[in-house]
């Protein structure tokens, strides 16, 4: 029968911040495993009676701390597997989940069959010194594997397991990647232990000068730090991006233009409409994860290519943004939405640095775009201008001029001609549902589903009757048909 295994979290320092009955516990212990002796309640569980051995000896016979973590789940289940019973424990530093890779590496070895004892993490002892509030936003990164493209300077942030000088020097040269040098940073050590906590504000370039820095010590960079750099969020993703356009890279990325993307592009917009026609908001994430990777792996390409990468395109887009609300960052007044884009369209006539010409003023709206929106942004921008029905009413008799317009097209039998009725109806439509303030590609769109749910109703029914649909007439799936609208299909 083997032994169980327990992780006992000892707290920051303070002996009297120990779990309640952590002595006992330890005392019962078969055998007892400290990850480290560098801990300030170690002497005390040796005035306690606590026997215990150390894990110390093996940060100096391996090259790394994931070889270290290894070689300790490795003891530990061993020792579990001969045991006869009973348990062991192993204690390590605040608590056993925060910034400790060998539990987490213990819990997947055993899952389930390992017991976790919480103790006071040195979170909790520097969120009281400083006086933080985490819930208004702070990152906790380990000084040992955290990159600069980790950082949002926006967000406050605290690096933890400063063990000695070197990883402050190097934790120092990443941080100044993001932040200028003389950043005024908070370094804690031994938050919470009597006689041994020390707090120190001091700028950045003099992290690593700090002599009594040791392994209880951690650095507070606040919210609102002025950036050394463009830095933005979106990093980790160029980094991918930048890894699969290497030579070692992906083949099939490295295949691709500009031109070759277009149809994925296209592919995913779509993919967002159609998440939030579903108000799948797991889906929507998810898609505008999918759109965003388009819009890096075109900024990327042109990267490569030197012409601009994606600092370039969100610092653009954030300037005209500005430039563009100028009743939000700046003095002007507006009244109403209408008022926001008649500015908006001077402005852009504005950065292009010529005046609207006669018959250029619609040449901006993109041709790429569905026939139905187009409609829809052509009459709006015309209206901007005054060229619109005074209301509704005109934009209805429109609609009932080219419906008997196309009766007469057809009454002739001219293709060419019905094509044009139709065409226009279909654009008298729109302005219509521009007057009643309804999306005409939104409205069409949930149309086209909604005939595709009553369709697969029939469809359905017809397959409880054993009857297919080529055998059934007209009369019979339209039956059907009005049985799906009644039930609100």
């Amino acid at each position: 029968m083997s032994a169980k295994i327990k992780v006992l979290g000892l707290g920051p320092g303070d002996v009297r911040l120990l779990p309640g009955g952590a002595i006992d516990l330890l005392l019962g212990a078969n055998k007892v495993f400290l990850r480290t002796g560098q801990h300030p309640t170690v002497a005390e569980l040796s005035n306690q009676g606590v026997k215990f051995e150390t894990f110390d000896s093996l940060y100096d016979r391996f090259d790394s701390f994931e070889s270290v973590y290894d070689e300790m789940v490795k003891t530990l289940l061993s020792e579990a597997e001969t045991a006869d019973g009973g348990y062991i424990v192993f204690a390590v530093p605040g608590h056993p989940l925060v910034a400790e890779a060998a539990v987490r590496k213990l819990l997947r070895s055993r899952p389930g069959a390992v017991e976790v004892i919480p103790g006071m993490s040195f979170l909790d002892a520097i969120f009281a010194r400083l006086e933080l509030d985490p819930t208004r936003g702070l990152k906790i990164l380990d000084a040992f594997d955290f990159k600069p493209t980790e950082i949002d300077t926006g967000t406050a942030l605290l690096i933890c397991q400063v063990y000695n000088r070197l990883i402050a020097s190097d934790a120092k040269l990443k941080l100044m990647e993001c932040y200028p040098d003389d950043q005024q940073i908070t370094v804690v050590k031994a938050a919470g232990v009597p006689g041994e906590e020390k707090v120190e504000v001091v700028p950045l370039f003099q992290l690593d000068r700090l002599p009594w820095i040791d392994h209880l010590t951690s650095v507070y960079v606040p919210s609102g730090a002025k950036q050394s750099r463009a830095g933005y969020p979106l990093d980790p993703l160029v980094d991918v991006m930048d890894r699969l356009l290497g030579p070692e890279g992906c083949p099939w990325d490295r295949e691709q233009t500009h031109d070759s993307l277009k149809r994925y592009l296209i592919e995913e917009t779509y993919e967002v409409l159609d998440a939030i026609e579903c108000r799948d908001v797991h889906k929507l994430y998810e898609e505008l994860g999918d759109l965003l990777l388009q819009i890096v792996f075109h900024a990327e390409l042109a990267r490569c290519q030197g012409s601009f990468d994606i600092n370039d395109v969100v610092d653009e887009v954030t300037r005209k943004m500005i430039r563009r609300h100028p009743h939000v960052f700046g003095s002007t007044r507006v009244n109403g939405s209408e008022q926001v884009l008649v500015n908006w369209d001077k402005i852009k006539d504005e950065e292009k640095g010529t005046p609207p010409i006669p018959g250029g003023y619609l040449d901006g709206i993109p041709r790429g775009l569905p026939a139905l929106l187009t409609s829809e942004k052509i009459q709006a921008k015309a209206a901007r201008i005054g060229f619109d029905w005074p209301n509704i009413e005109g934009a209805w008799a429109k609609v009932e001029e080219e419906l008997a317009e196309l009766a007469g097209a057809r009454k002739d039998g001219d293709p060419s001609r019905i094509k044009e009725e139709v065409g226009d109806l279909l654009f008298a439509v729109v302005n219509v549902a521009r007057f009643v303030d309804v999306d005409p590609e939104d409205a069409l769109r949930a149309t086209v589903r909604k005939f595709h749910r009553r369709f697969q109703h029939i469809e359905r029914a017809a397959a409880a009757k054993g009857k297919k649909l080529d055998d059934m007439d007209l009369a019979e799936m339209d039956v059907l048909w009005e049985e799906a609208k009644s039930r609100e299909i």
